[in-house]
């Protein structure tokens, strides 16, 4: 048999069993601290992660609240930044982040923080590359640091008149009284937000939205030149203009804000500044038509010349590219292009591609309440009064505007081939669109 010899227990090493395998009683003494420390820090993270989050969620990294609107006066004076107008947009994000979080914690920032000057940039003229946009003889400088009465009284009219047709029951059309939260959000796409200048534009295909979208660009800073954001909206290539990553539009919310963007939209479109710029509607289908059919374009002749030929034109065969359609003289006439808005299947198969869809389908007007309603047919007056009224008409200037614009006048001549009960039928399709911006029922087209 083999003895085992154990040491004798050392007194000093002796264990209070009663507290636990392992754990003495200076141990068990230091377990609440310990758990209080560790809660503390876990607690401290997790207040800074959130605070972090909402942060984000209001945008602050690019907040200029220096654009709040008092109704109904029209555009009222903006304050600058860095020139008084701390202590409102400090006040204005204190009430903005307890709206947007709704949380019991009141407990508010009011750390003030300092806004970046932008640098004022000399209006440069138009490098004679841009071939679209080089017209001779534009005019480049400030015209009238005032604003002219005749054109506030102008917005006031559009608006007012936009705003008695929305809330009017007898004018009818679809989408019309829906709110603002029935609206899905890839519907949402062509609303672009600067949260730099605090400013929201609609764009409207056929309607100078290239040029406004390059300052929308230089506005926001969201393109890079060699490392610097663009200065002149003319610099900017026009590919560039049309990528949808260029911009922060309203339907991208909800992958950068989750479940706070559709609050957060409200917030911007109660605080932000508006706009959008419309144009007679007959004369933007004419305009869409030639920009889209009478000059080559390989992706909208796949997508809907091919079809339109076949559907209305006869055709069984037609070439695979369209400078071999052009080459054989196939091209869709307007004609055929009317049938094509007309037709009830058109829109069974996809809704109505951008550049020939309604504005109010575009731009949602009896939902969302526009601070300015700008024309192509005024563009000129209407871009200098807006750039003026939103404090930066001396960094930039709208770029040069086109001289063989679409003509209203041109509308007898390319709708005579138009059977009457189809101008008529067109005229309802677009109906809404005529009332609500206060275009004229164009009459002459609309009887024999």
């Amino acid at each position: 048999m083999v003895k085992v010899h154990l040491p004798a227990p050392c007194p000093s090493c002796t264990q209070d069993w009663s507290e636990g395998p392992g754990v003495g009683p200076a141990q068990g003494s230091m377990t609440k601290p310990r758990l209080f420390r560790l809660w503390l820090v876990l607690g401290s993270a997790l207040m800074i992660l959130l605070i972090i989050v909402y942060w984000d969620n209001v945008g602050t990294a690019h907040f200029y609240l220096h654009t709040s609107l008092s109704r109904p006066h029209i555009l009222e004076s903006l304050p600058t930044p860095g020139l008084g107008g701390e202590n409102v947009f400090t006040s204005d994000v204190d009430e903005f982040l307890d709206t947007l979080l709704s949380s019991d914690a009141k407990q508010k920032d009011h750390s003030r923080r300092k806004t970046e000057q932008p640098p004022v940039l000399t209006p440069s003229k138009p490098v004679l590359d841009h071939m679209e946009e080089n017209v001779r003889g534009y005019d480049w400088s400030t015209h009238d640091a005032q604003q002219n009465p005749d054109q506030d009284r102008q917005q006031a009219e559009r608006r007012s008149l936009l705003r008695d047709f929305c809330a009017n029951a007898s004018l009818a059309f679809p989408t019309k009284d829906r709110s603002f939260d029935d609206i899905p959000n890839y519907e949402l796409n062509h609303l672009i937000v600067d949260d730099r200048h605090g400013v929201i534009y609609c764009y409207v295909p056929k309607v100078a939205c290239t040029n406004w979208k390059r300052v929308m660009i230089v506005l926001s800073e969201s393109l890079l030149d060699r490392g610097s954001p663009y200065r002149d909206p003319l610099d900017i290539p026009r590919e560039h203009v049309h990528n949808t990553s260029t911009h922060l539009t309203f339907n991208k919310f909800w992958r950068r804000y989750g479940k706070f963007s559709r609050h957060l939209m409200k917030v911007k479109l109660k605080k932000y500044t508006k706009f959008l710029f419309v144009r007679d509607p007959f004369v933007r289908l004419i305009s869409a038509f030639r920009s889209k059919f009478e000059l080559e374009n390989e992706e909208f002749y796949r997508k809907f010349a091919v079809p339109m030929l076949r559907l209305y034109a006869n055709h069984t065969s037609l070439p695979a590219s369209v400078s071999e359609a052009f080459s054989a003289g196939l091209k869709v006439s307007f004609a055929n292009f009317i049938q094509y808005l007309l037709d009830p299947h058109t829109e069974k198969l996809a809704p109505f591609n951008e550049h020939w869809r309604q504005v109010y389908r575009l731009c949602h007007p009896c939902q969302i309440d526009y601070d300015f309603v700008g024309k192509l047919e005024t563009l000129d007056e209407d871009a200098a009064q807006l750039l003026r009224s939103l404090k930066v008409d001396s960094q930039l200037h709208f770029p040069p505007s086109y001289r063989n614009r679409t003509a209203s006048s041109w509308e007898e001549d390319w709708f005579a081939n138009i059977p009457l009960a189809w101008r008529q039928q067109l005229y309802k399709l677009y109906e809404a669109d005529f009332v609500l911006f206060g275009y004229p029922k164009p009459e002459n087209l609309l009887r024999d």
